[in-house]
């Protein structure tokens, strides 16, 4: 190909007030200011105080990008304990009660929280993304069209969210299923080409419902402010090898959908509905369960569609140096993401008697230990 598949990862973090265990409510400002400060100039809020979002540079190696975001954890966390506060990858929040959650004050965000009313207010929930290099955006339309059907196993792979307002869901990843109150969110149309993309987004700015297309919050989206794809479907990790592993396989895609335009071609109606409906039980079961194959009309276990999807862009991870960093998708699977860990904390903590707070808080400290590589606050 004419580029290198470039990329950079996203990753959105609640701050805790650690003593508590629940999310921050004082210091946020000065947090921020000391992290601009003594890390990075372009870490950023979110639409809600204690969220935080780190960015790695653009990168070429995965190895690069891993010590970025180590060195990006650490370094934040070591910032949030002069604070007493700490920092912690998950997609949504175990104690964390939305209706006490206080908005960003930022310009963008007021208007955004005006136009959403109570749904930007229950958006207590925290992604990571991925920014894969595709310069032309005509191409950039076709690959979000064709990489619908793979996106569920990358939610399955991310999957960090199982409680929300101090309850437990049911669900491994609940985040989409909040998310998806706001506008423009889940899997996007298909679109004919870019011209149809842009009468889509153009006819939105034009009649001001939108103010561009970072307005837009599909689970995958062009972005406006790089020549790239943005992934947007993952809960954010709370082990960084997790966030390792899927940036691999969603890099390698790019590059496989890229090289081979007729790879899911043709996708219809019935194929983006099948997406939806896998996209769900991702939510429900994550790596546990199966999903709908549109050609057998079947169902594949994750594990299975894992391996097809790894031997399809063996080549790919052979030429971009990963093929070590996509392993660890394998590893997801054999030990089981965040969900499954928090759930299994949990449940261990309420058959020793503890009661439900005790519990969850005790899933906050392995949250916030894991996400850091630091011992988790003690009493």
């Amino acid at each position: 190909m004419s580029w290198d598949f470039k990329f950079g990862i996203e990753e959105e973090y609640f701050v805790n007030d650690a003593p508590r265990r629940d999310i921050a409510k004082g210091k946020i400002k000065e947090f921020f200011a000391a992290c601009r400060d003594r890390v990075s100039g372009d870490i950023q809020p979110e639409m809600l105080e204690p969220q935080i979002e780190i960015a790695t540079k653009p990168s070429l190696e995965l190895a690069d990008a891993r010590a970025q975001l180590a060195d990006l954890r650490s370094s934040v966390g070591a910032v949030a304990r002069d604070f007493n506060l700490s920092i912690m990858a998950s997609g949504t929040h175990p104690l964390a009660v939305w209706s006490r959650v206080r908005p960003t004050a930022q310009a963008r965000y007021g208007k955004v929280m005006h136009d959403l009313q109570m749904l930007g207010s229950r958006n207590v929930l925290c992604g990571m993304h991925v920014h894969v290099e595709v310069p032309d955006l005509g191409m950039r339309v076709d690959i979000m069209n064709r990489i619908q059907p793979y996106l569920p196993l990358l939610l399955a792979l991310s999957t960090s969210s199982p409680f929300w307002q101090a309850q437990r869901t049911g669900l491994l990843g609940y985040r989409l299923a909040a998310y998806r109150e706001l506008p423009r969110t889940g899997f996007p149309d298909l679109f004919e080409n870019e011209q149809d993309y842009k009468r889509y987004i153009d006819t939105l700015v034009s009649a001001r419902a939108i103010e561009n297309s970072s307005y837009v919050w599909w689970v995958i989206r062009p972005s406006l402010k790089h020549p790239t794809l943005e992934l947007r479907v993952a809960d954010s990790c709370t082990r960084l090898d997790d966030t390792i592993a899927i940036a691999a396989l969603y890099r390698c895609l790019v590059r496989r959908l890229s090289l081979d335009t007729n790879l899911n071609a043709g996708q219809t109606g019935a194929s983006r509905a099948i997406n939806d409906e896998n996209g769900w039980r991702a939510q429900r079961y994550g790596i546990h369960g199966s999903f709908v194959d549109e050609r057998t009309r079947t169902a594949k276990p994750v594990r299975e569609l894992l391996d097809e999807t790894l031997d399809l862009v063996a080549e790919d991870a052979r030429e971009l140096g990963c093929q070590r960093e996509l392993d660890l998708a394998r590893w997801i699977v054999a030990r089981g993401t965040s969900a499954d860990q928090q759930l299994t904390l949990y449940t261990e903590a309420v058959g020793r008697g503890l009661s439900n707070r005790d519990a969850l808080a005790g899933v906050v400290d392995w949250l916030s230990a894991e996400t850091t590589g630091e011992p988790a606050f003690r009493h």
